[in-house]
């Protein structure tokens, strides 16, 4: 999944820092849950990339996504991917 994060322009920095925080915490937490597997920014750019975990949709957008304090800011592009056959990190992938 992609986030791109907007503050909202007049939005009081204090305001900022205190949901970054609040954001790392929870990060934390969804990652001790296994619902937040990695994360990337690429280099150069505010956004960022992760590969999170969830049951289905439903979940990720309620129950995942919607527990994270900059979610009101944050635009998600949601890929759902599968394992693919030749997957190297799989037992099955064919040498």
């Amino acid at each position: 999944m992609e986030l791109v994060t907007t503050v909202p322009e007049g939005t009081d920095p204090a305001e900022v820092d205190r949901r970054r925080a609040a954001e790392r915490v929870r990060a934390g937490e969804l990652a001790a849950a296994g619902h937040l597997v990695r994360l990337w920014r690429p280099v150069g750019e505010l956004r960022s990339i992760g590969l999170w975990r969830a049951a289905n949709e439903a979940e990720l957008h309620e129950k995942v996504l919607g527990t994270l304090p900059l979610r009101p800011w944050m635009t998600p592009v949601v890929t759902a991917v599968e394992p693919h056959p030749n997957d190297p990190g799989t037992a099955d992938a064919t040498p």
